[in-house]
Formats: C-alpha cells, sequence, structure tokens
C-alpha cells in the first residue's frame, strides 16, 4: 500500500500538468495581449513572502529565481506597514496522536516592509511579528516572529544574490493556506528545497527556531550560456519537547551547495547540467551527506508557463551507523560495539558504513490562464526528517489553484501530500519513549492537508478572508511498540476567519 501512496502525489501533478498543458492554445501570443481583471498591487499578501522576484525575463532554470507571471509593473522603492488579525476554531489543538480536543486560535500580527532599489543594488526586508493566543489548558500565549531578507547586486553579465529568512513559531504545518502563519519552508520547493531546510510533517505545540540562508551567483559566459553557483545554510532548533510524552524531537543543520551549466535551447527552452550536494547534521550525533548529479530541462513562455522536469542519480553516504550484527564474534568488541534488544533478546550493533545509490528528481508547473492561475509541483529528494527522523527518503506533491470569483471576491485551493521513509535509525529502542528516545520510532509518515478559502476585497487597503483546511498525519505501525493498540494518526480540522490591512505603501523614490 505504501507504493501506492507513493505513486498517488505523482498522480495528482500529472493530472494537473495535463490539464494546463491541453489549454495552451495560444501560448505565442505576447504577455501583453493578456487580459488582466484583477491588477496586482505591490503590497504583500498574510506575512512576509519571497522578497524582490528577479526582473530577468529568463532566468538559469538552475537557480533560486523564477519569472514572474504576473503582469509586469515599474519596481518601485517602498515602505508598507500592516497589520493582520484571524480567528481560528481547530480540532485536535495540541495536535497530538488521536487527539480531539477542539479550541480556538487568535492571532495579532503587524508586518513591514521595506523595498529599495538604486542602480545595480536591490534590497528587500520584510518582517512580521506578534502574538497567538491558544485556548487549551496550558497553552495560552505564544511568541510569532519571522524576518526575511533579500540583497541582490547586478553587472553587465551577471549576479549575486544572499537571501536570509528566520522564523520563531509555536508550532508547526505542511499545509499554509491563506491566512495561517506557516512555518518557515513550507514555501520553499524547487531548487531551493535541495539546498536549504524544509519542514513536512509536525505534531504537538513545540516551539521551533529556524534559520536559511542562501547565496547565489549567476554568471553569462554567452548570451546562450551560464553559470549558477549557489550555497546555503539552514538550521532548525526544537526548544521543547512534545507536551504529555516527553518525546524531544531531533534537531537538524543542513549545508548544501550547487554548481551548475545552463544554456538556452531555443526561444521557449533551457537545459541544464547541475552537481548538487547535501549534508546533513542532527542532534542526536548522526550525520551522512549526499552527492547529486542533475539534468533539467525547462520550457517557458513569458507571462504564461513555466514548466521545469529536473532528475538524476543521488549516492548517500552514512558513516559510522550502528546496525545489528547477526553473528557476533570476538572482533566485535565492546566498544565500539553497544549492546541492543529485539523482541528475541540482545543483540549487537556495532558501526558500519553505508552507501545507498537512489534517484533525486523534481517536476513543476505553473500556468496562468486568463483568469486563473497554477501551481504545481512533485520532488523526490532527501529531507531532514521534520524533526521527527535523522534523514528522511521524502516525496512531496502540491497544488494550488487561485481565481478571481467577482470583481471584488478571489476563491483559492490547495493540496499538498508527502509519504517520508526514515534513512537513519531511530534512536528509540524496543518499547521506549519519553526522556533518551529523540525523535519517533516509526519507519514511515505521511502528511497531507487539502484547503479551500475566500478573500474579498474592500477598497485598496482591507481584506477579508475565510479559509478551512483538513490536515492529517499518520506513522505507519511500527510506532506501536507492544501489541495493545496505539495512536498512529493526527487529524486536525481548521476553520478560520480573518481582516488583512495593507495600506498604499509610501514611496521612497
Amino acid at each position: 500500500m505504501s507504493k501506492h501512496h507513493s505513486l498517488w502525489g505523482f498522480i495528482v501533478f500529472l493530472l494537473a500538468l495535463s490539464a494546463a498543458w491541453g489549454q495552451d492554445n495560444s501560448a505565442q501570443q505576447p504577455a501583453g495581449n493578456m487580459p488582466d481583471s484583477n491588477p496586482q498591487q505591490p503590497a504583500p499578501a498574510y506575512g512576509p513572502q519571497t522578497p524582490v522576484p528577479s526582473i530577468d525575463e529568463n532566468p538559469p532554470i538552475s537557480g533560486l529565481d523564477t519569472p514572474n507571471l504576473e503582469p509586469h509593473a515599474a519596481p518601485l522603492s517602498y515602505l508598507q506597514a500592516g497589520a493582520h488579525l484571524s480567528e481560528s476554531v481547530s480540532t485536535n489543538l495540541q495536535n497530538t496522536l488521536g487527539g480531539s480536543t477542539t479550541g480556538s486560535i487568535s492571532d495579532a500580527l503587524g508586518s513591514v516592509d521595506l523595498q529599495r532599489l538604486w542602480g545595480n543594488y536591490a534590497l528587500s526586508l520584510d518582517y512580521l511579528g506578534g502574538v497567538g493566543y491558544y485556548s487549551g489548558t496550558g497553552l495560552g500565549l505564544k511568541q510569532i516572529e519571522e524576518l526575511g531578507m533579500y540583497q541582490k547586486i547586478t553587472w553587465k553579465r551577471g549576479s549575486l544574490g544572499v537571501r536570509d529568512a528566520f522564523s520563531y513559531q509555536p508550532e508547526g504545518t505542511f499545509g499554509s493556506a491563506y491566512g495561517s502563519v506557516a512555518t518557515l519552508g513550507a514555501g520553499l520547493s524547487g531548487q531551493s528545497s535541495l539546498v536549504a531546510g524544509i519542514g513536512l510533517g509536525a505534531l504537538g505545540q513545540v516551539p521551533r527556531v529556524m534559520n536559511i540562508a542562501l547565496v547565489e551567483m549567476v554568471e553569462s559566459l554567452t548570451p546562450k550560456s551560464s553559470v549558477t553557483v549557489t550555497g546555503g545554510y539552514g538550521f532548525v532548533h526544537f526548544l521543547e519537547n512534545e507536551p504529555g510524552t516527553g518525546v524531544s524531537f531531533i534537531g537538524n543543520s543542513q549545508v548544501s551547495g550547487q554548481v551548475a551549466y545552463d544554456r538556452v535551447l531555443g526561444p521557449h527552452d533551457q537545459a541544464a547540467l547541475a552537481y548538487i550536494y547535501q549534508a546533513f547534521s542532527f542532534s542526536t550525533g548522526v550525520s551522512f551527506h549526499s552527492n547529486i548529479i542533475q539534468l533539467m530541462w525547462g520550457h517557458r513562455i513569458s507571462g504564461r508557463m513555466d514548466f521545469l522536469v529536473a532528475a538524476g542519480p543521488q549516492l548517500t553516504q552514512i558513516n559510522n551507523v550502528l546496525a545489528p550484527v547477526t553473528n557476533p564474534t570476538s572482533a566485535d568488541t565492546i566498544p565500539p560495539c553497544v549492546l541492543g534488544s529485539t523482541l528475541a533478546g540482545v543483540t549487537l550493533d556495532c558501526p558500519t558504513n553505508d552507501l545507498r545509490i537512489s534517484v533525486a528528481g523534481r517536476a513543476s508547473l505553473r500556468y496562468r490562464f486568463p483568469k486563473s492561475s497554477l501551481d504545481a509541483s512533485y520532488d523526490h529528494f532527501t529531507t531532514a526528517g521534520s524533526g521527527f527522523f535523522a534523514g528522511a527518503q521524502t516525496d512531496l506533491a502540491r497544488v494550488g489553484l487561485t481565481r478571481p470569483l467577482t470583481r471584488v471576491w478571489d476563491g483559492f485551493a490547495d493540496i499538498g501530500y508527502s509519504r517520508n521513509s526514515r534513512i537513519l535509525p531511530s534512536t528509540c529502542g524496543l518499547g521506549q519513549t519519553g526522556a533518551g528516545c529523540s525523535g519517533v520510532s516509526a519507519n514511515t509518515y505521511e502528511y497531507g492537508f487539502v484547503g479551500v478559502g475566500v478573500r474579498r476585497n474592500f477598497g485598496r487597503s482591507f481584506k477579508a478572508f475565510a479559509s478551512y483546511q483538513f490536515n492529517e498525519l499518520s506513522f505507519d505501525n511500527s510506532i506501536c511498540q507492544t501489541s495493545s493498540p496505539c495512536s498512529r494518526i493526527s487529524q486536525r480540522h481548521v476553520g478560520a476567519i480573518g481582516l488583512d490591512w495593507t495600506p498604499r505603501p509610501m514611496r521612497l523614490d
């Protein structure tokens, strides 16, 4: 059954791809001929988004920037403040396995966004902060902080970009519908997923600190070829154990790098060859690293479509991981071997090295219809394990759709699914939980969400919204260490209403 689950996300992406591709009957029309009933303002949506999109018409497909599918607007230097209020009703408020407590969440947040352009430099700073009040016993007020920075320097044949995103959140979430406060990394996809940390699951009300820093340089060699060099560092630190169980989640850090060569093949096509390095370290003291080679192909139509597919071999090297020895001999001394336990009794666990060969790949599609926008992606790659595992092999699929319903009403929907398989063995022994047990003793977990909502504009400054989202986290049966029934599924329904105030930006030119 797990194979069917891992294929489900890819099928969702293919359906979205075929639907969009089938409607590409006007692909050769210039972007300027497309109708626009909802011109974009420089005001951000809810909370800080990826700062300052690239102004390049066709950036390299191996880079972090993607072409803008919205109508082009003159770049501005501005300062903008905002306020955001929301009220949510949530089942399983404490987000526990088998939980059913219903409660409310009240968020009061403020934001400040700065964009400054001069000459060959562009700077963007975004801040969102405030508090959330959880009505559940022992929860109360929770601090929320997000800070993003993007500095870009351009020259005649290239550019240098520096990005940093910091987040302090009271809990984690994979689904991030409009109006919810998403954990840092939820909006990262595509190539940034390989060079930065990403969270794909959450359990309990456990505050965490996250930070992702990225540096990218792009240099054009010829009018049709370029080189991109990207480096990244990210970390996740959990500040508390899971309430009620004492289970400590696994903190992690990730160092990544990428070197790629891009080549323009035609008016709408690009190809690239990339080498990617990932090094994962965990709070349990274990680590591993991966080397990936990917061949990429992209098809872009200015203002309408951005399609990308990439795949290649991945070699994961794991050193000094403890593994059971079936027939121990006198050579298997202690140390370095340690005593372990199984259902059959005592075993001997000894350090060993392991080289695993697999495939890393992804596909993404962004398509702008005359009145709707579609964003779909599928990734098969290595992640840090979201605090549950010390590393995971992940299948991730997401599809989002936005559409104006009337002149003042917009509708949106999104669906996401991830399946995550453990890479390193659990530090939890047979039947062990609580203190001394890091992470979760399952072998796989799946996390999915589906959300819908509407948004209404009241003049230029106010937007009201209402949304609903369903989330489900499920572990495989290996989390149940005894024969008695145990809870391995967390389901959560969240309904929210809110109001955003984003006045006209203050021009700085």
